[in-house]
C-alpha cells in the first residue's frame, strides 16, 4: 500500500520587543541566569500582567505578511500545565480567540512546483523558562530568564506533503519575519523555532492517519531530516501491520533518529479558561491601517522588482532576496555600476562561497558592500582583469584593505597597451615554436595554451579582449 505524509507547522517566533510581554523586564539575550525576572514574570501572589502594546504590533504585521484575517477583538487564554520552568503553572496563551486566522503562503520547490500551504491561525503568548541540566552532579536548573518573553505561534494547515515543502514553507516563512523586523530569526538561540505533526494515511484517503509531533526543531536541515526519518518511520510501522502511537517525539542529531519524549496531549489536557487578569484585545481598523502603511517590501515583491529594475533572473533574485540582509548587500554594491548582473554573478558565487567556507552569513563579511563594489567598478571599468579581481577579492577577504589601494600597491592595473600586447605575444610564441607548429596544423586547442602562458607572464594583467584578435592574427599570418 502506498501512504501520504500529511504535515502541519507549529512556529514559535521571539518577537523584537525590548520587553516582555506581560511586564518591564528586559528581552535581551545572554544575561546572567534569572537577571531578567520580576514579580510578574516569575508568578508571584498579587501580580498583575499588563500587556505589551508593541507586541500586538508586532503580531498585526506579520499577520499581514501571510494574508491573515485580523480578529477585532481576541483573548487570552490560560493554558495550564506543570514543568520547572513554568513558574505560574500556566501560560498565558491565545486558544479560543487568537488575533489572527486564515492566512497563506506561496511556496515552491523542484519536486512540487508551486503550492499554496494555508495558515490556520497567528496566536500571541508568553514563552516558557529553560531547563539546565547538569549530568556530572546530576542535577537539574531553573533560568527564568526567557519566561514571558512574548511569542507568536504561527499554525499552518495540514498542507505539506514532503519535507522540501516543508523546509521551503519554513524558509520563506524566516525570511518574512525578519524583512519585517518582528523577529530576528536566530534559530540557535530559540527566536525561531519549529514543531512538526506528521501522519500518514493510505493515498486517496480523506481521512488523517495517527499523527506524532517533533518538538523544538531548530535548523531548517533538522527539520527535513527529522521529517523525512518520521515519515519511513511510521511507513515502517505501518506495513507491519501495527498502529501509530499518538505521542511527541525529539530529534536526535547525533544518532540521526527521533526518539520519544512523552505521551501527546490534547487541548482538553491543558484546562483552558480565559485569563480573568487580561481585558480582551480590541484591534481596530485604524491601528491595523497605521501598522499596514509602516510595512516594508516583502520579499516576494523585492524579488520581482529585482528581475525587473536589474534584470536579474528568478534564480539570482531568489538568492539575492533570501535574506534581508544579502538583498541590502547587493543594492548597496551596485548602486553606481552598469554591469548589475556582473556584481550579482559575483556576489551569488564567489562571495557566497567564501562565506559558506568560513561558516558567516553576510552581515559578518569581511568585505564591506561599499568595497566590494568599488571592485566591481574597476572590474566594468577594465581597470583590472577577472583574473586580477580574484586577486584582489582575496586580498581583501584577508586584510579588509580597500580594492584601490591593493590594485595600485601590487601594480595590478590591466595591460591594455596594443604595442606591448603585441610585444608579448611575439615573446611567447617564440618561445614555444613546437606549440605554434602544432597549432598551424590543426590542433587548435592549443589557443588555450597560449592563452594561458599570456596571463601568467602578465600575472593576469592582460586585457583578454586585447590578446585574443592579437594572438589569432599572429597564429595564422597567413589569413
Amino acid at each position: 500500500m502506498e501512504f501520504e505524509p500529511v504535515i502541519g507547522l507549529e512556529v514559535h517566533a521571539q518577537l523584537k520587543t525590548e520587553t516582555k510581554i506581560f511586564c518591564a523586564c528586559t528581552t535581551a539575550f545572554g544575561n546572567a541566569p534569572n537577571a531578567n525576572t520580576c514579580p510578574v514574570c516569575t508568578g508571584m501572589p498579587g501580580v498583575l500582567p499588563v500587556l505589551n502594546k508593541k507586541a500586538v504590533t508586532f503580531a498585526i504585521r506579520a499577520a499581514l505578511a501571510t494574508h491573515c484575517t485580523i480578529a477585532e477583538e481576541s483573548r487570552f487564554d490560560r493554558k495550564n500545565y506543570f514543568y520547572p520552568d513554568l513558574p505560574k503553572g500556566y501560560q498565558i496563551s491565545q486558544y479560543a480567540a487568537p488575533i489572527a486566522e486564515h492566512g497563506h503562503l506561496d511556496i515552491e520547490t523542484e519536486q512540487t512546483g508551486a503550492k499554496n500551504i494555508g495558515i490556520t491561525r497567528i496566536h500571541m503568548e508568553e514563552d516558557a523558562g529553560k531547563l539546565i541540566h547538569d549530568p556530572v552532579r546530576g542535577t537539574s536548573m531553573v533560568d527564568l530568564n526567557r519566561t514571558g518573553v512574548p511569542l507568536i505561534e504561527i499554525v499552518s494547515e495540514p498542507d505539506i506533503r514532503t519535507p522540501a515543502e516543508a523546509g521551503a514553507y519554513l524558509r520563506k516563512l524566516h525570511a518574512i519575519l525578519r524583512y519585517i523586523d518582528v523577529c530576528d530569526g536566530n534559530m540557535e538561540q530559540g527566536s525561531f523555532r519549529c514543531d512538526a505533526n506528521i501522519s500518514l494515511r493510505p493515498r486517496g484517503q480523506d481521512a488523517f492517519g495517527t499523527r506524532t509531533e517533533l518538538k523544538n526543531l531548530n535548523s531548517f536541515r533538522h527539520v527535513e531530516k527529522a521529517i523525512q526519518y518520521e515519515i519511513d518511520r511510521q511507513t515502517y510501522v505501518l506495513e507491519q501491520g501495527e498502529s501509530v502511537i499518538q505521542e511527541t517525539r525529539l530529534w536526535d542529531p547525533d544518532g540521526n533518529k527521533t526518539i520519544s519524549m512523552r505521551g501527546k496531549e490534547q487541548a482538553h489536557d491543558y484546562r483552558y479558561f480565559p485569563d480573568p487578569d487580561l481585558v480582551p484585545l480590541i484591534v481596530d481598523q485604524d491601528w491595523i491601517t497605521q501598522v499596514a502603511d509602516q510595512m516594508p517590501e516583502l520579499p516576494e515583491a523585492k524579488k520581482t522588482r529585482f528581475m525587473s529594475d536589474y534584470q536579474l533572473s528568478a534564480y539570482d533574485a531568489q538568492i539575492l532576496t533570501a535574506d534581508i540582509n544579502l538583498a541590502a548587500f547587493f543594492e548597496t554594491c551596485v548602486k553606481d555600476l552598469s554591469h548589475v548582473k556582473q556584481a550579482a554573478n559575483w556576489i551569488c558565487t564567489t562571495l557566497l562561497g567564501l562565506l559558506n567556507a568560513k561558516g558567516l552569513d553576510i552581515t559578518q563579511s569581511p568585505v564591506s558592500a561599499k568595497d566590494f563594489g568599488t571592485l566591481m567598478g574597476l572590474l566594468e571599468s577594465d581597470t583590472i582583469t577577472a583574473a586580477v579581481a580574484k586577486t584582489v577579492f582575496e586580498e581583501m577577504a584577508q586584510t579588509g584593505a580597500d580594492p584601490v589601494a591593493i590594485v595600485k600597491e601590487k601594480g595590478l592595473e590591466q595591460v591594455s597597451d596594443t604595442a606591448e600586447i603585441q610585444s608579448l605575444v611575439d615573446t611567447i610564441l617564440a618561445e614555444n615554436p613546437d606549440e605554434v607548429a602544432a597549432f598551424r596544423n590543426g590542433k587548435t586547442k592549443l589557443f588555450s595554451f597560449f592563452m594561458g602562458q599570456i596571463m601568467k607572464k602578465t600575472r593576469g594583467k592582460a586585457d583578454p579582449k586585447i590578446v585574443t584578435p592579437v594572438l589569432q592574427s599572429k597564429l595564422n599570418p597567413e589569413k
